[in-house]
């Protein structure tokens, strides 16, 4: 492939992305679509001009008969290309839930995985700046903050594997006149035709507000302001979180008065800090569930949020695991529960973690010394033998068992600073 490619924006952006120290080989994630194709061609020219060895993923989510055979296009182009090439399938279900949102999750999931397995610490994907102005337009028809409406990061660590953006300032049509130009065909999702899909709902409206001059560069430049701004209002929540967070076996507890003293932005960034941290959904809830929310905290009620319990005290805020998130958690006493507690004791082959649950409360004797709420313990890890309760060390029930948080303190802070 020649590299006449090498004196384009969009070439120079890649390149300037991963400067000063690029990686010695770099993941490209590629579905087919003309923005991850282009992403590969410009990464394949970049290559050939010194930049890093590259190896292609495609992962096909099993929602479409199609995506086998695109997968089998993009191996033929990578092979043409003279690059490693692997096709990771996984499986979603289609029955229920938000799909689009649980094919996001399994697919970050499975890259990282493959990232692993083939020793890779980076992978970039094809995300452009039409992708921030959809999104923009999605994330304003949910209420969204500030913190939604800003742009996505260039850079995302997902289970210690680095997720780069490097085409967020190109737009995909220069990616397809690109790929027109050397002849190189992508492949149309036909969900992108769908108008039950938001995205397809957003691109449509695009289209709407060009005679206005709203562009999708447009909405990607106040995007990118917004982030400035929110990255501006983060650092200032941390700086705030120092008097007003501290942690308790796994929850948050914020000073009540200091915190709604905050203005709302660093109010609202505090709780959903504190929502991931606990519940670790991995996206945040809409706006107007967090307006609700702050609401009812200040009315003192207690409410459920994305798998938390938000308990509002005199003095503080408590957020805790939700018990019905965990209810019908289990594994063995040797294995992680929920992501996030490790269990140490007598293990057995007939004991197994879950919740501690209501009917294992009042087996707890000492549970008012350690301090903690019901809402709290009966979410935290117990150790059984069937429906015999062994111990709960959160509990105050140890009998020869500790627990250990696997989810450290310092990562409150970039958990606050993440977006």
């Amino acid at each position: 492939m020649s590299v006449s490619g090498g004196a384009t924006p969009a070439f120079q952006q890649i390149a300037a992305h991963f400067a000063p120290d690029m990686p010695q080989c770099l993941g490209v994630a590629v579905s087919g679509g003309s923005d991850s194709l282009g992403l590969l061609t410009l990464l394949h020219d970049w290559a050939l001009a010194g930049g890093p060895a590259l190896r292609a993923v495609t992962v096909d989510h099993g929602l479409r008969p199609e995506a086998a055979q695109e997968a089998e296009a993009v191996a033929r182009v990578c092979a043409g290309l003279d690059l490693p090439h692997n096709t990771l399938r996984i499986e979603i279900s289609d029955q229920a839930g938000n799909v689009m949102d649980m094919a996001r999750r399994g697919r970050y999931a499975a890259l990282a995985q493959w990232a692993k397995e083939h020793r890779l610490s980076d992978i970039a994907l094809g995300h452009t700046s039409d992708d921030l102005a959809e999104t923009f337009l999605m994330r304003l028809s949910r209420e969204a903050g500030l913190s939604g409406l800003s742009a996505m990061t260039a850079r995302r660590v997902v289970d210690g594997v680095t997720f780069h953006r490097p085409l967020l300032s190109v737009s995909r049509m220069s990616l397809r006149d690109l790929l027109t130009g050397r002849g190189v065909d992508w492949v149309e999702d036909p969900t992108n035709d769908d108008p039950a899909y938001d995205r397809t709902r957003a691109r449509a409206i695009l289209k709407e507000l060009a005679p206005l001059g709203i562009s999708a560069g447009t909405l990607a430049s106040v995007a990118c302001n917004l982030r400035e701004a929110d990255e501006a209002l983060r650092n200032c929540a941390c700086k705030a979180a120092e008097d007003i967070v501290q942690f308790d076996a796994g929850d948050v507890v914020l000073a009540r008065d200091a915190l709604f003293d905050q203005p709302g932005e660093i109010l609202r960034a505090l709780l959903l800090a504190a929502l991931n941290w606990v519940g670790n959904e991995g996206y945040p809830p809409r706006g107007s569930a967090m307006s609700d929310l702050i609401e009812q905290a200040r009315d003192g009620k207690d409410r459920t949020l994305q798998g938390c319990s938000i308990l509002s005290r005199a003095s503080h805020l408590r957020i805790c695991r939700e018990w019905k998130a965990v209810a019908e958690t289990r594994c063995a006493t040797s294995e992680i529960w929920d992501g996030r507690w490790q269990l140490h004791g007598p293990h057995q082959d007939d004991l197994h973690i879950g919740a501690l649950g209501e009917a294992g409360l009042p087996l707890c004797p000492d549970r008012k010394e350690t301090g903690r709420p019901s809402a709290s313990l009966i979410a935290s890890p117990a150790v059984w033998r069937g429906t015999e309760l062994i111990a709960a060390p959160l509990a105050g029930l140890a009998n020869g068992w500790s627990a250990t948080l696997l989810r450290e303190e310092d990562s409150f802070t970039a958990t606050l600073l993440s977006h």
